[in-house]
């Protein structure tokens, strides 16, 4: 991106993708999907001490259609993993998730029949946190880590896949 003078008024230069990568990175709509103490531990990272809003998240949605963001957060049992599932259709693209704690990244301690060990097996995790539950600091540092690959994002990938109908 370059700022020049021409003449009396100002000029920016830029690419559309990087400049609709830095308004979306910038403008994330989470949808909390809480099932345990890692749902808990989100809503510290909303308050005024860690303040998410100055990662432009802020905007919390309980809604898919209204969301880019689905996080994860707690154990998924086998009956609710197509619940999540139809969840994560509904949101528009470009959408992310992001795999909170122990349990939604890998079953956690409940190695069990009826736990997900993973939702990766069933979705497309874009940043994984540890923890059990991660620390708000954990929480604030992926959804960095998420800024960054949203940045390195393109336009066009969405395009091509919303013609092929994937």
């Amino acid at each position: 991106m370059g700022i020049g003078r021409m003449g009396q008024g100002e000029w920016l230069t830029t690419t559309l993708d990087s400049l609709v990568n830095w308004a979306r990175k910038n403008s994330l709509w989470p949808m909390p999907f809480g099932t345990a103490c890692c749902g808990i531990e989100f809503m510290s990272v909303l308050a005024s001490r860690h303040d998410l809003a100055r990662f432009g998240a802020e905007a919390i949605r309980f809604s898919p259609r209204q969301s880019d963001l689905l996080l994860v957060a707690g154990r998924i049992s086998i009956k609710m993993m197509p619940v999540l599932t139809r969840i994560y259709e509904q949101m528009p693209e470009p959408k992310w998730i992001i795999s909170m704690g122990a349990c939604a990244s890998s079953g956690g301690v409940f190695n069990t029949y009826s736990v997900i060990q993973g939702i990766d097996q069933f979705l497309p995790v874009d940043v994984y946190l540890p923890g059990c539950p991660p620390r708000p600091e954990a929480i604030m540092d992926g959804l960095i880590q998420l800024q960054k690959i949203i940045e390195q994002d393109s336009m066009y990938h969405y395009k091509l896949n919303e013609s092929s109908g994937q």
